[in-house]
């Protein structure tokens, strides 16, 4: 549960993930990056663990021939899905930090790239987004759980494992719920 004073955090930067109870299909079992929260406008953010298995040369002609043509494509959120959104991060381990550009040009994507090319760029169809306080109400729920963000995990683990990875590092007590089948019919 969730103390009445951390509502009011500024989540920007943060990992929401769902928690296992949330049934909602746009939101089960992922983990949302937040790039922008603030208590007058919301909240705005991409899932980072549901890959749509397409690289952007692929799914975009104009990108077929370009630097960018290799990076992965994911399904960002159910708002705006046809709307691509372009980001960059990196993770440096000796110092901890994790690096994040959001909302990045093709061009400063194509410049970014060429200077660091150790840098992890993915291509986000869609987004997520909460009007003014909104996300405040679904944590109150407990619909999300916070993480700080876990550079090494995004960095190193497979997308379908992220979410329990995460969740169980922040709430070790849902083991049980994360491991539950998607159909408990296959239990």
């Amino acid at each position: 549960m969730r103390d009445e004073s951390d509502t009011h955090e500024n989540l920007s930067g943060s990992l929401l993930v769902s928690h296992p109870g949330l049934v909602d299909p746009n939101f089960r079992r992922t983990v949302v990056l937040i790039s922008a929260h603030s208590d007058d406008e919301g909240a705005l953010g991409v899932v980072i663990n549901r890959p749509l298995g397409k690289s952007l040369g692929e799914l975009k002609g104009e990108f077929a021939f370009s630097p960018l043509s290799d990076v992965p494509v994911y399904s960002g959120g159910p708002v705006n899905q046809k709307n691509l959104i372009l980001a960059a991060w990196k993770w440096v381990e000796e110092t901890g930090v994790f690096k994040l550009y959001f909302g990045l040009s093709t061009d400063k994507a194509q410049v970014m790239l060429a200077n660091e090319p150790d840098l992890d760029i993915r291509g986000f169809l869609g987004y997520a987004g909460w009007t003014q306080g909104q996300i405040e109400s679904e944590l109150k729920q407990d619909a999300w759980v916070v993480s700080p963000i876990d550079g090494g995990a995004i960095q190193n683990s497979k997308e379908k494992e992220l979410w329990k990875l995460i969740l169980l590092k922040v709430l070790p007590d849902m083991k049980f719920l994360a491991e539950a089948p998607d159909d408990p019919s296959v239990n």
